[in-house]
């Protein structure tokens, strides 16, 4: 199976093409609009980290990772996750979430925090619920849907120690 490592400047087309299908599905990123190559690159070089799933030389899916809030609440990580399609339901989600949190570890991070993962993707909630993620509550039509239906979004954290 896949490893995970840091992104380097060679996986940027890829990972554009991973964000951006999760972007168009319109079922899981509050994104709208689609990255390309110059605004990518920029995107992910101003991330705390950024991590790659990758098969050989494949790009499998990415992570970004980056503090959810500033100041007196800048310990507290947030991080959104990409699998390709064709990759989907192998395992990679769950290296890239397992990885993000050692990284959000190693970055001096305290807390993860998802603050609008849709109620809808239960495959995504699983995986988050199976790795100790704990879900804050629900915010009723907090996501608008592609065909301008409002789904719930359930906010989940995950401690990470001192």
């Amino acid at each position: 199976m896949a490893g995970v490592r840091a992104y380097r400047e060679g996986d940027v087309a890829a990972m554009v093409g991973i964000w951006n299908q999760v972007v168009a599905d319109g079922v899981a990123f509050p994104q709208e609009e689609c990255l390309d190559e110059v605004s990518g690159a920029a995107f992910f070089a101003e991330q705390t980290y950024c991590g790659v799933a990758v098969e050989g030389d494949r790009v499998l899916g990415l992570y970004i990772l980056h503090p959810n809030n500033i100041g007196r609440c800048g310990h507290i990580a947030n991080a959104s996750y990409a699998v390709d399609r064709a990759a989907r339901g192998k395992g990679a989600g769950r290296l890239l979430v397992a990885d993000s949190l050692a990284q959000a570890r190693e970055h001096g991070f305290r807390v993860m925090q998802f603050n609008a993962v849709v109620a809808t993707n239960a495959n995504a909630r699983h995986l988050y619920e199976s790795l100790g993620f704990v879900q804050l509550g629900t915010i009723p039509g907090g996501f608008r849907l592609p065909d301008g239906t409002y789904a719930d979004i359930c906010p989940y954290y995950h401690t990470l120690g001192a």
